[in-house]
């Protein structure tokens, strides 16, 4: 059964790591999150009401 060179293996290693950081960057740089509207934000504090 044929081994495989140990200098194959690292460079399996940096294309593997490489990719799974440019993903990770393409990831983070690329999703945009929501903002709240301000709107939903005061109802949300008008329906609060706490009885002691």
């Amino acid at each position: 059964m044929p081994q495989m060179a140990p200098i194959s293996w690292l460079t399996l290693f940096f294309i593997f790591s490489m990719t799974l950081i440019l993903f990770s960057m393409i990831n983070y740089y690329f999703m945009s999150p929501s903002t709240p509207l301000p709107s939903t934000s005061t109802t949300i504090k008008s329906t609060l009401t706490w009885k002691w």
